[in-house]
């Protein structure tokens, strides 16, 4: 579980950004069924053109009242994976006012390679979005009601405002891959940490299919 004792403003960027918490599927039953849910896999499975899904891991993330952006970033820098078929489900906990700081993303974005190799803080942040101005992309910014989810690509640019609420904004993900993902040689340091920790005993080259990796919804 989380264990932050650093007082919000003595944080870096990122530590502003969200608490986080890993696999709650493992420790409590209503997490495990949203975690399993079918209807959420196979929107999923649909939206990459697969044959099924499996979990890569869950993670619950709670911006605090007064936390700080999410800078801007890609998710799959820190995946070991071999393509481009993951997507993450966002989900609100309560609905998300735009004060609050709710998920934007720049729409197409996932065609840009420029900014991939950047983990998440003050530099991707001011890179990325130095990127997207001189592009087309749709920024997408919006509300969320309760009940509303946003699914998003492993590549797809995406950050979040801050809180300025004095309300803690809590949000579920859900992480998808392919079925059939091959696990890839490490890229970098983050890389590695993933696969130690979210692709336990997977071999490079061969479908991550461990006991926290299940298939969630085939065809």
């Amino acid at each position: 579980m989380n264990t932050v004792t650093t007082a919000l403003d003595a944080r870096d960027t990122y530590g502003k950004a969200f608490l986080q918490l890993f696999n709650l599927w493992r420790e409590d039953e209503y997490a495990r069924a949203l975690v399993f849910s079918r209807r959420l896999a196979r929107i999923a499975t649909e939206l990459m053109e697969v044959e099924g899904v499996r979990l890569y891991h869950d993670q619950a993330l709670y911006k605090e009242g007064g936390g700080g952006i999410t800078p801007w970033h890609a998710d799959q820098y820190y995946w070991p994976l071999q393509t481009d078929k993951t997507v993450t489900a966002w989900i609100p906990l309560q609905a998300t006012p735009l004060e609050m700081g709710p998920l934007e993303f720049s729409a197409g974005s996932h065609r840009i390679v420029e900014g991939r190799e950047l983990a998440i803080g003050d530099e991707s942040e001011a890179i990325i979005q130095k990127r997207l101005r001189v592009t087309d992309f749709r920024h997408v910014v919006e509300p969320f009601d309760i009940g509303e989810v946003s699914f998003h690509s492993g590549w797809v640019f995406h950050r979040a405002g801050a809180n300025a609420t004095p309300h803690t904004r809590r949000v579920m993900t859900i992480i998808y891959m392919d079925r059939d993902m091959l696990l890839k040689d490490p890229e970098n340091d983050n890389q590695v940490h993933d696969w130690n920790t979210w692709c336990p005993g997977a071999k490079v080259g061969e479908v991550i299919n461990s006991p926290i990796n299940p298939v969630l919804f085939e065809f």
